[in-house]
Order: structure tokens, then C-alpha cells, then sequence
């Protein structure tokens, strides 16, 4: 097997099992089960679903993806690699869970590994509460400084401006949440580094999810503070559809809208 086709199956097979690990904690958290359904790509590959409508999660979404094919012409020129050749492969995993509880924040978590001409390593997490409680936001930080900390002393620093200036809707001239982490065109040159960084990014983010929403599950709300979550998501829907790279990358090599679109919340507002 050529190299790259093994560093290919180690990702893929990674995603998998993160997700699995995801889909467990959340069952234990909110009692409920996750339903699956797979779907393919006008490619080769395709992926599967996961979601999970419950007590705690109002809507959690757990999806893995393996997909290759050929850039569009209007597309190619937007990505590393393929000055030579069009030809694409990518694997990830994509996380979005929306809480019934306002007090509990929304997160959003992806890894990814693509290659074209070139590979590379790419996602992050980030946390958006409708109220912000300054120690949960530190608690967040903090576990995605201690995934950062062994591989690169600014990596944390780096990766959180990163997450900053991405998540943030000029039209608003505001900031989608409390930040996190966000990083792509991974590639140190050292792939088995790269790769465990990639690993504890998607564990300490379980690690800092599986916190918070037991800390805050059972707290009690009031249907006013339900009416401003409904409110910040709208927020979160306008940059998923207004600025999120990832959303354009999977309808322009024609992904599963149904997933690619399941980042968004179950009910919303506008004022």
C-alpha cells in the first residue's frame, strides 16, 4: 500500500472511532439513542449520519464522511494542490449539538484530513453560549490548551486567533460565541505528530463537552431565556450560510445536503 493510501485509512478509521466515542458519551448524557443513515457521493465514498433528538440535546448531529472525486473548474483554484490535477480525497468528522437548555452553550467541533496535490490537516472546536458564563468559557479554553500544549508552544495562541478572526460575522461586526480553536493546511512535515495532534484535539473537546453539559444539564430555565437562544442561534445560521468554508467546500463537491446542512439548529428567531 503507496504511503499516503495508509496515512488515508488511519484517518478515515480515527474518524470512525471518534465518533463512536462522541455518540456514546451523548447517550449517557441525555438517555437518548442516535439514529444513522448513510448516504453517497456523486464521487466515489460517501458518509454517514448521526442525530440525536433528546432530553439534553434539543439536536446533535455526529457525522463522519470519506469522499473522493474532481474539483469543479469555478472551485479548484480555491485549494492547496491542485494546480496540476483536480482530483480531490478528504475524511472528517463534523460535529454540531444544539441543547434544549439555554443555559447550556452550543458546540462545534470538525477534524479533517484532505488531500489533492498536497495534504494537510484541518478543523477545530468552538463553544457558543446564549449566556456567557465566564468559567465555562475558561474551563473550554483550557481543555483545548492542554491538547495543544504537547505538540507546539504557540499553538494554542496561534489556533485560538485563528478561531477568532473565522468565527465572526463582519456583517454583525460581531463574534459567533466564545471562540476556540481553529486550524488548516496542517502540515509540519511530520505526519505522525500532525496526526495525534489531530486525536487529542477531538478527545479534549469530548472531554470539555461532556463537562459542561453535566454541570449545567439540569438547571433550571425560563421561557425568556429560551426566547434569546433562539435568538443567538439565528446568529449561528446566518455565518453557517453567509461565511462557513466547510459548508461551501461540501455543496461544491457535492456532498449530502441533508448533512452538510445539519449544522443547522431544529427551531430559530429572528428579531
Amino acid at each position: 500500500m503507496k504511503e499516503i493510501e495508509e496515512k488515508q485509512q488511519q484517518a478515515s478509521l480515527w474518524f470512525k472511532e471518534l465518533r463512536d466515542r462522541f455518540c456514546f458519551v451523548f447517550e449517557e448524557l441525555d438517555g437518548g439513542e442516535f439514529k444513522r443513515k448513510k448516504w453517497s457521493h456523486k464521487g466515489e465514498g460517501g458518509g454517514e449520519m448521526s442525530i440525536l433528538k433528546g432530553k439534553v440535546f434539543e439536536k446533535v448531529g455526529v457525522n463522519i464522511s470519506t469522499v473522493s472525486g474532481v474539483f469543479s473548474e469555478d472551485y479548484r483554484h480555491k485549494i492547496k494542490g491542485t494546480q496540476s490535477s483536480a482530483k480531490y480525497w478528504a475524511s472528517g468528522i463534523s460535529l454540531v449539538a444544539h441543547m434544549q437548555s439555554p443555559k447550556v452553550p452550543a458546540f462545534h467541533f470538525n477534524t479533517r484530513f484532505l488531500v489533492t496535490g498536497e495534504s494537510w490537516f484541518g478543523g477545530g472546536a468552538d463553544m457558543t453560549p446564549t449566556f456567557v458564563n465566564k468559567k465555562d468559557t475558561k474551563f473550554f479554553h483550557q481543555k483545548l490548551e492542554e491538547a495543544c500544549r504537547p505538540y507546539g508552544e504557540d499553538y494554542y495562541k496561534e489556533f485560538k486567533k485563528k478561531c477568532d478572526e473565522y468565527f465572526y460575522l463582519p456583517h454583525r461586526n460581531e463574534p459567533r460565541g466564545e471562540g476556540g480553536i481553529f486550524f488548516d493546511y496542517m502540515n509540519t512535515g511530520d505526519w505522525k505528530k500532525d496526526f495525534e495532534f489531530v486525536k487529542k484535539v477531538g478527545i479534549k473537546t469530548l472531554e470539555a463537552i461532556n463537562g459542561l453539559v453535566s454541570q449545567h444539564k439540569n438547571t433550571s430555565w425560563t421561557q425568556q431565556e429560551k426566547e434569546q437562544q433562539l435568538l443567538k442561534r439565528g446568529r449561528y445560521v446566518e455565518f453557517n450560510l453567509l461565511w462557513d468554508r466547510g459548508t461551501l467546500f461540501g455543496l461544491k463537491t457535492g456532498g449530502s445536503t441533508e448533512a452538510i446542512l445539519m449544522s443547522m439548529p431544529p427551531s430559530v428567531k429572528w428579531n
